[in-house]
């Protein structure tokens, strides 16, 4: 990070900001207001990074911040009006500005209390961190930095401007955010900072699960999730958002019958991410679904161990389990249906692989693993490599060497077959005509059959994929010829009493 390499001089930064920022300033300035460009983008100014999203504060009411910039804005909204802030768009800039804020949660409920402010300093001592707590006085560019984010920008810690105890109480989602700027930015938290999240960790209950969600998703996407993971962990957040993720720390046995399920689950995470490709690869970087799955993909573990007769421990069917604990989390957090699937989908297929090398598998196997990950294959390649973290040279090259094998058979059968997209040779409608069928599970049925043909046997040719439905036609009981019917008794015959009674 910029931070940890070179020391920041507040007094001889040269900031650049963009005209617009300054001509907004100077709006307010002429009305008799205050403005300040504050936060996130006056932090990324000392990173050498610029956002297209500018956070500003003020003295002016919402109603003056309303009339002075109306004309100015390319189009503006007050959805945020009952919390202060107006927003707007401007050249491209998404803006929004903020009323001076003295702001405080009800400690028993979700929503904050707003009350607004009349102090610059006292708006920024009710901010997260003090990194995010550093102010531009507009249009002058004089920053104001009460709390020392420059200093804790240059020592690369995170530290809040007001106790911890009383910013987490006044928003308990900051102990998360505190993980995933540690994430983002590679960087350790104060002492005070880690001691208060332990503490007060319980509280992130009384926060939505989308809310944490939208945090958990940013962490587990920063260029350091490992840090951001560990110190959810080492604070016992996770046991309130991740208790999975927690319960990987399995108590080590004596003679280390086991390597730590927990390190193991970090290290695969940041492998998994070190294989992202560029935006316009395969898997293009940060990639939520494949690095959550490769934190997520031991966690059947602790419910499966078994401590085996001679020594040996066992984890049997922890990739089933494991599928089933990432999606009921996954579920608990409000993720989207499409992100829960493909994430328990890879957790379940993550140790197929294991015995291709020692065994070697058929073309038909190889279908089957293509087919089993569909849309996933690209990840599930990187989640499975990723999972190699022994330190046996020998054993991790014979792995590579196996997976570039199954990747190179692959590739020969795509070239052979259509692959990603394997069908039976015969559609719906081909096997109704044939069969002279109606739509029903009887032509599910049918369908099923042919596509374990096609697995089993690559492509057929037409009329060979028709005998073999004839033959397997001919084993169905709907295609065997119906039974008539017991023939009516002639209208002349009577019948006695008792037959009658039968």
């Amino acid at each position: 990070m910029a931070h940890a390499h070179h020391k920041i001089d507040s007094n001889t930064v040269d900031f650049q900001v963009d005209p617009v920022v300054l001509e907004l300033g100077q709006r307010f300035v002429d009305a008799g207001h205050e403005l300040s460009l504050v936060g996130g983008p006056v932090r990324d100014l000392f990173l050498g990074r610029t956002s297209p999203d500018l956070d500003f504060t003020t003295d002016a009411t919402p109603d003056q911040t309303v009339a002075l910039i109306k004309k100015w804005a390319d189009n503006f909204w007050e959805i945020g009006r009952a919390f202060g802030t107006i927003g707007m768009r401007k050249s491209g800039f998404q803006i929004e500005i903020t009323t001076y804020r003295a702001e405080a949660y009800d400690p028993e409920s979700r929503k904050p209390v707003v009350a607004f402010g009349t102090s610059l300093t006292d708006d920024l001592l009710r901010r997260d961190f003090t990194i995010n707590a550093m102010a531009l006085r507009l249009p002058s560019l004089e920053l104001i930095d009460p709390f020392g984010g420059v200093r804790d920008l240059n020592a690369a810690v995170l530290a809040t401007p007001a106790s911890p105890e009383a910013s987490f109480s006044d928003d308990p989602l900051r102990m998360m955010r505190a993980a995933r700027f540690a994430s983002q930015l590679g960087i350790s938290v104060h002492d005070d900072v880690r001691l208060a999240m332990s503490q007060m960790a319980e509280r992130i209950n009384i926060i939505s699960a989308e809310r944490v969600r939208e945090e958990l998703v940013k962490l587990i996407c920063g260029a350091h999730p490992r840090v951001g993971v560990d110190l959810l962990v080492d604070t016992g957040l996770a046991e309130f958002v991740l208790p999975e993720v927690s319960a990987l720390r399995l108590e080590s046995d004596e003679h280390h019958r086991h390597k730590d399920v927990y390190q193991h689950s970090l290290q695969v995470l940041e492998q998994a991410a070190a294989l992202e490709t560029d935006a316009d690869g395969a898997v293009p970087a940060p990639d939520f679904v494949l690095r959550f799955a490769a934190l997520m993909h031991d966690v059947g573990k602790p419910a499966t161990r078994r401590f085996e007769p001679g020594g040996a421990v066992s984890f049997r069917h922890h990739d089933m389990v494991g599928s089933k604990l990432t999606a009921k989390r996954m579920k608990t957090l409000r993720f989207d249906n499409d992100t829960i699937k493909a994430v328990a989908r890879l957790v379940e297929l993550h140790m197929r692989f294991y015995g291709y090398g020692d065994a070697g598998w058929s073309d038909s196997a190889v279908r089957r693993y293509v087919a089993d990950a569909g849309p996933l294959l690209d990840r599930l390649h990187r989640l499975t490599r990723s999972d190699v973290t022994t330190r046996n040279q020998r054993k991790a090259e014979r792995l590579a060497f196996a997976y570039d094998d199954l990747e190179d058979r692959i590739a020969v059968l795509r070239e052979q077959e259509s692959l990603d997209a394997v069908r039976p040779d015969l559609d719906g409608a081909r096997i109704m005509a044939i069969l002279n069928l109606r739509p029903g599970p009887v032509v599910g049925r049918a369908y099923k059959f042919l596509l374990e043909e096609r697995m089993e046997h690559g492509p057929l040719q037409p009329d060979d994929a028709e005998a073999r439905l004839h033959a397997w036609w001919a084993e169905q009981p709907e295609a065997a010829p119906p039974v008539p019917e017991a023939a009516e008794p002639p209208a002349d015959v009577e019948l006695s009493p008792n037959e009658e009674s039968k």
